[in-house]
């Protein structure tokens, strides 16, 4: 009954749909145990374990994971010391980033798109409307009915989708920064570790060969 753009805005809302669905998913294991990991790797790590440390990180998913990772690996190479390990960590952020982003814009054009097409059809069903008066050279309200029978549920299907999608970005939107702070506390984590790792390599006692 909504004429031919019901279509894309039937198309719209699928595709909404299906963003949504993947990114709650994607967000919530990128989110789960996130500090959990951090207490165990620091337990471990703390404990002299690094290798042990590294198990658990790799084990994990997330953002706050995956540079954990970075970082325990450079420091179990013995560049605690050096900034390649500050460059990787931004690295893995920017790289990490950039995967939680994804599909945020999809949810944003169609936020943006479906009240646009919505009012397109109102147009369009107006436009009907108007032709059928003049093809019938008289005011009807049956003839007209049509057209704006047309342009209401456009209008209402295109809000409608605009509506929870809105919602959906807004959510999605904070819950990328509730992730970001997991980043820089696994970031934190990692300089703590490299931190105390050089700090024992200087005092660490000389071997019996070197005196």
């Amino acid at each position: 009954d909504g004429g031919f753009m019901m279509y894309p805005l039937v198309l719209c809302s699928l595709i909404a749909l299906g963003v949504i669905i993947a990114k709650f998913w994607t967000l919530w294991i990128a989110h789960y145990s996130t500090q959990a990991v951090l207490a165990e790797v620091e337990e471990a790590a703390d404990a002299g374990r690094l290798d042990e440390a590294l198990e658990i990180a790799t084990a994990r998913r997330g953002p706050a994971a995956a540079i954990l990772v970075v970082g325990l690996r450079r420091i179990e190479a013995g560049e605690a010391g050096q900034s390649g390990l500050a460059s990787a960590i931004r690295t893995t952020g920017t790289i990490e980033l950039g995967f939680l982003e994804r599909g945020l814009v999809i949810l944003a054009t169609i936020a943006n798109v479906a009240p646009l097409m919505g009012f397109l059809g109102t147009v369009i069903g107006m436009i009907l409307a108007f032709a059928a008066i003049e093809a019938a050279g008289d005011v009807d309200p049956t003839l007209v009915a049509g057209g704006i029978k047309v342009a209401l549920l456009t209008t209402a299907t295109g809000l409608l989708i605009a509506i929870p999608v809105n919602i959906g970005y807004n959510f999605f939107v904070t819950r990328i920064d509730t992730l970001i702070l997991d980043m820089e506390q696994g970031a934190q984590k990692v300089l703590d570790l490299a931190w105390n790792s050089g700090r024992e390599r200087a005092v660490e006692p000389p071997h019996a060969g070197d005196r």
